[in-house]
């Protein structure tokens, strides 16, 4: 019994210190201007009907910010975050598992990976975003190529997701339907966004 006991605290201790892919790192410092996570580039891009239209969707929320936009109709909409806080940056994210994501959303959406080679154009590999039906939830996205795929209407990727990994521009927000969106925390396995 006791060696059983003794098995089980072990267990219990490890599962403890080691972080799982559910396990979120803890935040870092912010940066000294508006940021989530050190992120401080959450852009509305004034491609489909939004509120805000266009500019920072960063507002102060309690002790932090939250960024905050709304979609419109049935139609393509677009929130895009800059990666190194300036739209000519790049992050090479070719050795992260993925990036854990709190938020809130009232219906499906999806994420691309956008490179630096190939940003413009809806032909990118993305990854759904679901519904919290208007709860705040933290979830993983993971970078393993079979997560990622790509949607007819918008058109096929004519480059690998693989190779979109090391020059990584952005992540872009992606919707065709009515959505309130509330982002909370985007955390990148092994990236640490530079500050402005």
């Amino acid at each position: 019994m006791r060696r059983m006991l003794a098995v089980f605290a072990s267990l219990l201790v490890f599962s403890l210190i080691t972080p799982g892919a559910d396990a979120a790192p803890k935040p870092g410092r912010e940066c000294s201007t508006p940021s989530i996570d050190r992120l401080q580039q959450w852009l509305a891009s004034g491609e489909g009907t939004t509120v805000p239209a266009t500019g920072n969707l960063l507002v102060r929320e309690r002790h932090g910010y939250a960024a905050k936009v709304t979609f419109l109709n049935n139609e393509w909409h677009v929130a895009v975050v800059w990666l190194g806080n300036q739209f000519e940056a790049q992050a090479d994210l070719s050795r992260s598992a993925g990036f854990w994501l709190t938020y809130s959303a009232t219906d499906d959406l999806y994420v691309q990976l956008r490179p630096a080679s190939h940003w413009s154009g809806g032909d990118k590999w993305l990854t759904l975003v679901p519904s919290t039906h208007g709860k705040l939830v933290t979830k993983f996205f993971g970078f393993s190529p079979r997560k990622w795929t790509s949607l007819p209407e918008l058109g096929t990727p004519s480059y690998s997701f693989a190779s979109a990994l090391p020059e990584a521009r952005g992540l872009v927000f992606v919707g065709k339907t009515a959505n309130r969106l509330d982002f909370r925390g985007l955390r990148i396995d092994g990236y640490r966004p530079p500050c402005l």
